[in-house]
This record gives C-alpha cells, structure tokens and sequence, in this order.
C-alpha cells in the first residue's frame, strides 16, 4: 500500500486582485483552507484584503488568512495563480498572451525556488497557454499543474440550461470542453436532465429542442465573460466558487470530476496542447482524464480546437 498523504489544507494564492481575493473569501466561508496565503507585490493590499476576509463572523470561517512570501509555497497541497492582467471591454483571451506569458514566467522563476508539492492550479488567462506553459516551466508529473479551464464555461451552461427548462441546477448534467474561450465544445450528446438526455427530456416536457436552441445557448455561453465585463467591468465571483470547488477535490481529498484544462498526453487523438476535458481532481490535481464517447462532430471540433492552440503555440 502506498503512503496515506495528510493534508495540512494550505493553500498559496498568487495575486490578490479582485479574483484572488474572492477566491481567498470563498475558500474561508466554505471552510475548504485552514491557512491561505496571499502573495502579491503590493504588500499593503494584501494586509487589507487579509484582514478583511478574517474580520467575518469566525462561525462561517476560521482560516488562517495571512500575507506571505514565496518561501511560504514550500508545504502547500494547493498553489493558485491568479497574477496578470484582466480582459479589458472588447478583448479576447488571447489578447493577453504576450503579457500574461511573462507574468508567468516571473512567478515560476520565484516559485521554483521553494516548491516541494502540491498541486498548482491557474485561473489567469489565457488559461490553456498558460497551464501548456507552466506545465513546461515546472516539469512536474502530469496533471500536477491544471486550470480551471472550461469548469466555469460548464457551470455556466447548467445555469442556462437550468433556466430554460425550469428545472434545478443539481439535476443538470453537461461538460464544455476544449479552449477557455471562443473554441469551446458544448457536449450536447451526453446532456441530460434528471439523468434522461437532453432531447428526450425536452420532448416528455414538451419543451422546444433542436439545433437553434443549441445555437443561441452556445453564443450566449461563450460571449458570458465579455459581457460581465462590459457591464461590470470584471469576473471574480463565478471563478472564484470554480475554484472553491476544485480546491475542495484537493485539500478535502475528496476527488471530483470537472472539465478543466491540463496537456493532454494522446486523449481524443491529441497531445502537446492543453485543452480542457472531464477529468477526476484530487490531491495531486489531475488525477484522471476521461475518454468519453462523443459524437463524431464535437470530436472534430476538439481537434480543431486543439490545431487553433498549437498555432498559437508557435507564435510564442
């Protein structure tokens, strides 16, 4: 039998803008951390945001929420990266590349030092170059570094889908995958509701179902984070309860299934991209990639996906 890993529910979290702060908050009220860590250039921020968090009601979280350095990676089961710069109005993902590319590359140079576990998760995008890059820049065993990929995308569509039915979120299954963003898959052949599939459900409902209501409910999902961001000028909450979530299969040791983005080593007929599909999380982050049976277009469509990512792969 091999070694039973403790967790001491530690976690890092580089960056404490908007969204490392609400992940620090949702992590505290969830009770999923013990200690959190925030480590950030702006030292007197990351005091504030600290101190905040801890200022709540102790019944609805006690972690320990400090400001720290690099060194304070060195025992943590969970390092979350957040640091970069936000989309503005109007910009794409992989408008952020070159920017967010060195930001990366700046935090693994610092982090490299004292690393010595844990599993290390990236929210900042553009998250699928940025987890193939880390990935690269670590060399650590597969799975180990991981994003969040197209968990938000997935959560988002249950929400849409959820309310067009008029059925509960709990009984709404579907998995976006491929790119956190424009070339995300919806896997409309293993959607279903109260486990019945998506058609059938809607035909016993008598609820309008076909291609043109794919359509509109995938245009609505993929453009969900530009249009948070022209009216609010941001996204911190969905992401931070995604990553809430995620950190629960980790420091909880509870493993979860997620569509989140990791390199893939040959599923689906690809390898050398990261891209996200349903994968089981746990203590070392990606545990397992599931190989689903898809239907022969959304298969196509993944391995366009994955020829866009390595194109812009080679313009790095």
């Amino acid at each position: 039998m091999g070694d039973y890993i403790i967790s001491k529910k530690k976690a890092a979290i580089i960056g404490a803008g908007f969204v490392g702060a609400s992940i620090a908050y949702a992590l505290t009220i969830r009770g999923v951390a013990r200690e959190i860590v925030f480590i950030d250039i702006d030292k007197e921020k990351v005091d504030g945001e600290a101190m905040d968090i801890q200022h709540g009601i102790p019944e609805l979280g006690g972690a320990v929420v400090r400001a720290g350095s690099y060194e304070d990676c060195a025992d943590c089961d969970l390092i979350v990266i957040t640091a970069g710069r936000n989309r503005k109005p109007g910009e794409s993902r992989l408008d952020l590349i070159s920017g967010n590319t060195q930001i990366l590359r700046n935090v693994v140079d610092s982090l490299k030092k004292y690393y010595t576990g844990g599993a290390i998760l990236l929210v900042s995008n553009p998250v699928d170059i940025l987890v193939y890059e880390c990935t690269k820049f670590m060399d650590l065993p597969d799975g180990r570094v991981f994003g969040t990929g197209c968990a938000l995308d997935s959560s988002r569509m249950v929400r849409m889908l959820s309310d067009y039915t008029k059925r509960d979120t709990e009984a709404v299954k579907i998995n976006i995958v491929g790119e956190h963003g424009d070339a995300q898959i919806p896997i409309w052949s293993r959607a279903s509701i109260d486990g019945i599939l998506l058609p059938e459900y809607c035909k016993r409902r008598g609820i309008s179902w076909g291609q043109k209501e794919k359509e509109v409910l995938s245009e609505k999902v993929r453009g969900m984070g530009a249009a948070i961001i022209k009216e609010k000028g941001r996204t911190h909450f969905g992401i931070s309860t995604t990553v809430c979530y995620l950190a629960e299969a980790v420091l909880g040791q509870r493993p979860s299934i997620a569509s989140v983005s990791t390199v893939l080593q040959g599923e689906y007929g690809v390898s050398g991209v990261a891209l996200s599909v349903p994968s089981v999380i746990g203590v070392n982050g990606v545990e397992r990639r599931l190989e689903e049976t898809w239907s022969d277009e959304e298969l196509t469509l993944f391995r366009q996906a994955a020829d866009k990512m390595k194109g812009v792969l080679d313009t790095l």
